[in-house]
């Protein structure tokens, strides 16, 4: 009788570390995500920073959205989203300067999807400030407004700070996301777009274990 009790108290106490260990094997550094070699300082210290790097020019970006967009509202309270617009090239940086000026003047749950299928569904030709303050404007933000906020000195300097963090991030296409400063997720390494959930939803998880 006693060494069924011996047995059985073995058993609860090795089950949840084979659990814990089941978990931290699931996906492995350099194999499902990248350890970046340096960290990047993140927008809130006091918590887990989840930032996808986009671009609107990006199809695929696009499509991430559909899942991407509710996923991001199951996070938890200690998770902080974040969204930072790639710049590989002078001719990126005004879709940079339209989506912070989205986020300025609190329209991006306007204009934000508007954007995307203006240049993959409807095909038009968005490139430069005009063509992206006409967008602006059919979602009812006023054109004098968005004039100020994407001509703004602030603007250039939130512009040049997601290039910086770019950099940071080794990001190697569009989208990718990074995980506290620490970790870049690509579909490639993930297996696809769900796979890239799935990977920062573990990556959110050993952060959260780690404090």
């Amino acid at each position: 009788m006693k060494h069924w009790i011996k047995r059985l108290v073995f058993l609860v106490l090795i089950l949840p570390m084979a659990m814990c260990q089941a978990q931290s094997d699931k996906y492995k550094a350099g194999v499902h995500y990248e350890v970046l070699p340096q960290a990047v300082r993140t927008a809130n210290p006091n918590k887990i920073e989840v930032n996808e790097v986009f671009s609107y020019t990006c199809g695929h970006c696009y499509n991430f959205e559909a899942l991407l967009h509710p996923w991001s509202k199951t996070l938890a309270d200690d998770v902080d989203f974040q969204q930072t617009p790639a710049i590989w090239q002078p001719a990126l940086e005004p879709y940079a300067r339209a989506y912070y000026s989205a986020k300025v003047l609190k329209v991006l749950d306007k204009v934000h999807m508007p954007i995307f299928e203006a240049i993959h569904v409807q095909r038009q030709q968005v490139r430069t400030k005009t063509d992206l303050a006409a967008i602006f404007v059919a979602q009812g933000v006023d054109k004098a407004k968005f004039d100020q906020a994407y001509n703004s000195f602030g603007m250039t300097s939130m512009v040049n700070q997601a290039s910086s963090r770019v950099r940071g991030y080794r990001v190697r296409g569009t989208p990718e996301i990074i995980v506290n400063g620490k970790y870049r997720v690509s579909t490639r390494d993930a297996g696809g777009f769900e796979g890239m959930l799935s990977v920062a939803n573990f990556l959110i998880e050993k952060e959260r274990s780690a404090k």
